[in-house]
Parts: structure tokens; C-alpha cells; sequence
């Protein structure tokens, strides 16, 4: 896998995927930055939410689960010295839809924080990472 990321002025650059899309970071304005766009820390935040996401999706619609609508929180924390490194992520789900099983929806969860989110568990090296969830019934 290939990405590349230009720089274009200040502290801005346009990253680009290697399925072809595009994405706009910079920095603060305190480290010459315009704040144009993401923060690349805040990419890898971000990133890492992505992944477990459409885990926890597969995996409910494989369990045939009927989801109206998933979200993840991310809360993180850095250490103070440099680098810093994220030292704890915590994520919490907010899943809707109808008739939902808890049972599935913890098992999804799980499963793409034990064995399949690559970005969490390589974050999970050196970061503490939690989950939790709630689930909202819809009619």
C-alpha cells in the first residue's frame, strides 16, 4: 500500500489514499498553519474510528442485526513529552435500530477490537484502548 501526502504552503498538505481521494491537513495557526484542515493525529484518530466502524457494521449485518444508525466517540489522550503518543483512546458506540440484540452488538465490538481492526490494535501498542456502547431502540 502507497498514500502520498504534498505539501502545498504554511503547514498545509493534501494527503492522497491509494483507492485515489483526497484529504486536506494543516497545523495550528501557533506552528504556521492555517487551520484549513485536519490535524494529522487527528487523521489517525479518525482513522482508527473508521476501522472499527465498519467492523462492528459487517458484523451486524452479518448477524442480520437491523441498524438505523452507528456512531463512534473517540475520546483520546496524549502523553505531555515528546512524542506524544496517544496513551489512551476510548470509544464508545452509539448504535440504533430495531430489535437489536446487546448480545450481537457487544460481540461486534469485540471481535473488531480483538481480531480485526488493524488500526486499533496497532494503536492498542501503545495506547490503552476501552469501548463501551449503548443501544437506542427505534420504532
Amino acid at each position: 500500500m502507497k498514500a502520498r501526502v504534498k505539501w502545498v504552503e504554511g503547514m498545509m498538505m493534501v494527503g492522497e489514499s491509494p483507492s485515489g481521494h483526497g484529504v486536506v491537513m494543516d497545523g495550528p495557526p501557533n506552528l504556521g498553519g492555517q487551520d484549513l484542515g485536519v490535524r494529522p493525529m487527528e487523521m489517525l484518530l479518525l482513522g482508527m474510528g473508521g476501522c472499527t466502524q465498519i467492523d462492528v457494521m459487517m458484523i451486524l449485518n452479518k448477524s442480520r442485526q437491523q441498524v438505523s444508525s452507528c456512531e463512534v466517540i473517540l475520546d483520546a489522550e496524549r502523553a505531555d513529552e515528546i512524542p506524544q503518543v496517544f496513551t489512551r483512546i476510548h470509544a464508545h458506540f452509539i448504535v440504533k435500530g430495531r430489535d437489536l440484540s446487546e448480545k450481537h452488538v457487544k460481540r461486534a465490538i469485540e471481535l473488531s477490537a480483538e481480531k480485526y481492526c488493524s488500526a486499533s490494535i496497532m494503536l492498542g501498542k501503545m495506547a490503552k484502548i476501552t469501548h463501551d456502547y449503548e443501544i437506542i431502540e427505534e420504532d
